[in-house]
């Protein structure tokens, strides 16, 4: 038998608002309007993602999950995780940004400057017209995968 529990607020025993809800990998999410469903949305989220900038000092705009970002060359940098990946077959997605004369960018891993790790990853940010590496002013990642 199923049941179901509507409340417009969940709230902890005291009151006071905050409250630890946990959900199971097989919960199901109905999306806005209600015309899709999946299954296992804690493995769809995001467990890391950052907007950070290359030139100059490299640092952090915003980010969730990484402890630090290191400067390996010129458009090259690594990435520490504050919770560590369960294995190293996460998967990174990125997006080159703003850079003094324009031109055309892609991002990917960084070859063998940083091997991906359970606890860190490397990008490389490469021009398209000359495959050289070049430092952005506006640059995001996210990772997917499962959290140790």
């Amino acid at each position: 038998m199923t049941s179901q529990l509507n409340v417009d607020t969940i709230v902890d025993k005291a009151g006071s608002g905050g409250s630890n809800v946990k959900m199971a990998n097989t919960s199901t999410y109905v999306s806005e309007g209600g015309a899709k469903t999946a299954n296992n949305v804690v493995q769809g989220l995001a467990k890391c993602w950052c907007a950070f900038q290359q030139a100059g000092t490299q640092s952090f705009r915003d980010s969730l999950n990484f402890s630090s970002i290191s400067d390996i060359s010129q458009g090259k940098s690594s990435f520490v995780f504050v919770n560590n990946m369960s294995n190293a077959d996460y998967a990174t997605t990125g997006m080159s940004g703003e850079q003094a004369g324009g031109g055309n960018r892609v991002m990917g891993v960084a070859g063998s400057s940083v091997t991906p790790a359970t606890n860190t990853f490397a990008i490389g940010n490469w021009e398209l017209t000359n495959g050289n590496t070049s430092d952005d002013t506006r640059l995001s990642i996210s990772v997917l995968g499962d959290l140790a």
